[in-house]
């Protein structure tokens, strides 16, 4: 009974989760084509058989289907004849390039207008967090030695290779200055003491030694333009974060760490189950992420889209149909290629983090 309710508890939330962005990413699309006068045909939650449904006064037909991690939104006129009818003015082909950019660059801005939001409202309720004097664990990253060596939340580390620690900053001094060297950290979790060994591996600039641990962190109380303030420098953080740790593996020719879909589920199924804030951060986290991932000028993508239409823009004539679908079809290949990687890398993880659990339970237990 406790696997299905597990289970079931997975489903529901990452369906709240992803249906969440993927409905104001599309919802974005929808509002610029109804305040550009574009007339939209369908707009779907999810894919697959419509299971409820509805056509609005403007002829829209509004549905839910079967399948609910994704949507669409089809304006009309979308896929234009080569040699066929001039578009009507009311159709997505009808309006100038600058017009049909606002409408798909939309869906990406409401992306970050969520996690604007959610991240508002979290900080302004809960407060700014600071790291708390204590060499608490407050969070991990997937994947990293910790994890690996399975250290969890909320585990306090006493020591580091047998030396006493006086607090957060001494822990982090100590792992950065020990990358690629293996240490020993004294644990407490439950009342119970127990030895962890973990290598720690360097960081993006190659650099400093990381684990992949963040401190517990307490908080202090911010005043709304203050949450606003952090919530906006939050989705840039996470942007700028993004390009750089991107780039630098490309630079150094070093696999990506991307999360698929399995690794997405994990994710958000361990955010839920650590709480509702935990939970709103994640869905932040990832709706960033899904509206710079469309920003990127790649065909089949929003951003490969706004890409045709500044080329339309300088040059004075759209690309032919023809020419867009070729595109698309390599933008298709791409993507698919992308994430097969990215599912690859997720079984890979899981298969490391069960490995690294099977090798520890006698020291967990001591």
């Amino acid at each position: 009974m406790s696997m299905i309710w597990s289970g079931l508890h997975t489903v529901v939330a990452n369906a709240i989760a992803l249906g969440m962005v993927i409905f104001l990413h599309e919802l974005g699309h929808y509002l610029a084509c109804r305040k550009l006068g574009v007339r939209v045909e369908r707009f779907a939650f999810g894919f697959g058989t419509e299971l409820l449904g509805f056509t609005g006064r403007e002829g829209t037909r509004f549905s839910i289907c079967a399948i609910p991690f994704g949507g669409f939104v089809k304006p009309a006129g979308e896929d234009p004849v080569e040699g066929g009818a001039a578009p009507k003015a009311d159709e997505y082909f009808g309006q100038p390039w600058n017009r049909r950019l606002v409408i798909v660059y939309a869906g990406p801005a409401m992306n970050y207008v969520l996690a604007f939001c959610l991240y508002t409202g979290l900080i302004w309720g809960r407060g700014l967090p600071e790291a708390s004097k204590q060499a608490v664990i407050g969070n991990m990253v997937i994947g990293f030695p910790a994890d690996k060596a399975g250290i969890q939340i909320g585990d306090r580390v006493l020591s580091f290779g047998g030396r006493s620690l006086t607090g957060w900053e001494d822990l982090a001094s100590s792992i950065h200055r020990s990358a690629g060297k293996e240490i020993v950290l004294a644990v407490e979790r439950d009342a119970k003491t127990f030895d962890v060994k973990v290598t720690p591996r360097k960081d993006e600039a190659g650099e400093k030694g990381v684990i992949g641990i963040m401190p517990k962190a307490d908080y202090r109380p911010v005043g709304p333009f203050g949450a606003m303030y952090e919530a906006a420098r939050l989705c840039w953080l996470q942007s700028k974060q993004t390009v750089t740790t991107i780039a630098g593996k490309i630079w150094k020719r070093e696999r990506p760490d991307l999360a698929g879909p399995v690794g997405i589920f994990q994710m958000v199924s361990r955010a839920a189950r650590s709480g509702w804030e935990d939970f709103i951060f994640l869905i932040g986290f990832i709706s960033v992420a899904v509206g710079f991932f469309n920003l990127l000028p790649l065909p089949m993508l929003d951003g490969g889209h706004g890409a045709f239409y500044f080329w339309e823009g300088l040059r004075g004539r759209r690309l032919s149909p023809a020419a867009q679908e070729k595109a698309n079809t390599v933008g298709l290949a791409m993507l698919l290629s992308l994430l097969v990687f990215a599912t690859y890398n997720d079984f890979l993880r899981i298969r490391s983090e069960r490995a690294a659990k099977s090798a520890k339970p006698a020291a967990a237990q001591k």
